[in-house]
């Protein structure tokens, strides 16, 4: 398996849960210029990664590569044995995927949201406000839990990602102390130092 990648952006996820996995994989550092070139854009028509190959499999969006490996790699446990742990799971993906990411896109890109400096502003800081809210669901609920649904899953690596981005924008998340304890906890863990010492984040 081959994951193409920016450091630090949202392929960090997909990273760590190869780590996770066990299995053999290698890596492929992308430019944000070589995502508009057109080797890049045979794979990725959006000019966006991840994108994973495995074979003849080309794969591309988070959440489906993240539900792949948590299916390729039953014995890792990453998504849930029952209908309603995989359900779980996929919710609080989902969440991470289209809402929190989302508004960190607005923010990373504002540019193609808003023109001018003062309706930039705005954007963005009405982005943040909205991940402040995002992340106090998340905060309340890790309360006793180390994992969001309570077991290790393809959703804690996209947390900790969105997290990174939290702290390198100085996003409010004060108050929100089961955050600090989860980025804490996974990141000492041998996946995630695998994966940031691979993208050389550590």
């Amino acid at each position: 398996m081959k994951l193409y990648y920016l450091p630090g952006a949202c392929p960090l996820a997909s990273h760590i849960v190869l780590a996770w996995t066990g299995k053999s994989y290698s890596l492929q550092s992308v430019s944000r210029t070589e995502l508009k070139e057109s080797a890049f854009l045979a794979l990725n028509p959006l000019g966006a990664v991840p994108v994973l190959v495995d074979g003849d499999l080309v794969l591309t969006q988070s959440s489906a590569i993240l539900e792949y490996l948590a299916e390729i790699a039953p014995e890792a446990a990453l998504i849930g044995d029952t209908p309603a742990e995989r359900a779980e799971t996929r919710r609080w993906l989902a969440l991470i995927n289209a809402d929190i990411h989302r508004n960190f896109g607005m923010i990373f890109g504002v540019q193609g949201y808003a023109q001018s400096e003062s309706a930039q502003a705005e954007l963005k800081s009405n982005a943040a406000k909205k991940l402040r809210s995002f992340f106090k669901i998340v905060d309340q609920q890790l309360e006793a839990k180390d994992w969001l649904t309570g077991t290790r899953s393809i959703a804690d690596p996209y947390l900790y990602t969105v997290l990174r981005w939290a702290n390198a924008l100085k996003i409010d998340l004060s108050g929100f102390d089961n955050l600090r304890r989860f980025s804490a906890t996974i990141e000492k863990d041998a996946g995630v130092q695998k994966a940031l010492g691979e993208q050389g984040l550590s």
